[in-house]
């Protein structure tokens, strides 16, 4: 295997996207942050959390927009350009443009949760059924559009296990239904530190893009996961420590749609236990600490902690560890648990 040509023929392929989605992004949050702190659009800090972060109140929200739109010029130029060229197929579309269409739709939702949670000044905005309800629909729809499209194949590949298992269809569907609804929420959490997400999920869509490329062939979905780096490079100029804007629900729960999506579409669900291990750490941290909690007011009289606070990013943060190191971090993590993951695949 030749890999400095296929690494040449990658960076051809992926350059335009990874700059559009760059591009666009940096450019709209000179004009869009100033738009927000006008109408203003400021998030509001929930008390539980860290006391040092109500400093933070009043930082615009709803940032997601932005890369929502970075990613989408990325992706829809492509499609042009590819299309110009004549190398247009559906393959491309349905591993390129759907994805996006649906992780906006998931943006959406996000939207309307930013939305009343800053304008009608309801701070948990939607309530929790509601937004799974709506995220569970949108899953749904987007497993419709596979089915429909001939493209819903039920294997799925495991880590340092060579060949892909079958799964039957009544237990595919409701498996991916919760990777969507599971991954959206888990990186929903992990939205809590200024530049946390963006910075696990720039490194999550190299990989993935890297991994569509090279190991599978799929050149829409390794453009549309650049891209998605490209927007996150542009986004974490303003969100990094001290953030200047955050990405809100709408971008946490379109970067949750994302990540799912590609991992599906690409059959290495499992693979985001490793891949992912930052968001199911958010997660996990979070059941652990409330069912502890439960259980030990219901036995005790009093409710006692593992965490000293979840999610497990604030846990670290009264432990002393400052927000750049704890992105630091879980970067470094994410980066070694895809490596690891890269290797499982080629064995």
């Amino acid at each position: 295997m030749n890999w400095l040509m296929i690494l040449k023929d990658f960076s051809l392929l992926n350059i335009f996207p990874l700059l559009v989605g760059f591009a666009v992004t940096a450019v709209l949050g000179p004009f869009f942050i100033p738009w927000l702190h006008k109408l203003k659009f400021g998030q509001e800090i929930r008390e539980e959390g860290p006391k040092w972060h109500q400093k933070k109140s009043g930082t615009p929200t709803m940032g997601g927009i932005m890369f929502i739109a970075g990613i989408g010029a990325a992706v829809i130029a492509t499609v042009i350009l590819t299309a110009v060229k004549g190398n247009l197929d559906s393959d491309f579309i349905k591993t390129c443009l759907l994805p996006y269409l649906i992780a906006l739709g998931f943006g959406i939702i996000g939207f309307v949760d930013d939305y009343i949670k800053v304008v009608k000044k309801r701070n948990l905005g939607l309530t929790a059924i509601q937004k799974f309800l709506m995220q569970l629909g949108l899953a749904v729809v987007y497993v419709g559009a596979l089915y429909l499209l001939g493209a819903l194949e039920t294997d799925i590949y495991i880590p340092f296990v060579r060949g892909a298992f079958t799964l039957p269809v009544w237990l595919y569907i409701p498996f991916v239904l919760f990777v969507i609804v599971g991954v959206v929420n888990a990186v929903n959490l992990t939205d809590g530190l200024d530049g946390l997400a963006a910075t696990v999920t720039a490194v999550v869509a190299l990989f993935m893009s890297l991994t569509a490329y090279i190991i599978f062939g799929s050149q829409g979905l390794s453009v549309f996961s650049i891209a998605i780096l490209g927007g996150m490079i542009g986004f974490l100029i303003f969100n990094r420590y001290p953030a200047k804007v955050f990405m809100g629900d709408t971008g946490s729960l379109f970067l949750g749609a994302s990540v799912a999506i590609m991992a599906i579409d690409l059959k290495i669900e499992i693979y985001l236990i490793l891949v992912g291990f930052i968001y199911f750490a958010e997660t996990f941290s979070v059941i652990i600490q409330t069912t502890y909690f439960k259980y030990t007011k219901k036995k005790y009289g009093e409710g006692r902690r593992v965490f000293k606070m979840t999610p497990i990013h604030h846990h670290f943060e009264m432990c002393g560890w400052n927000e750049k190191k704890i992105v630091r971090i879980f970067s470094l993590i994410t980066a070694a648990l895809c490596v690891v993951s890269w290797f499982g695949m080629t064995v």
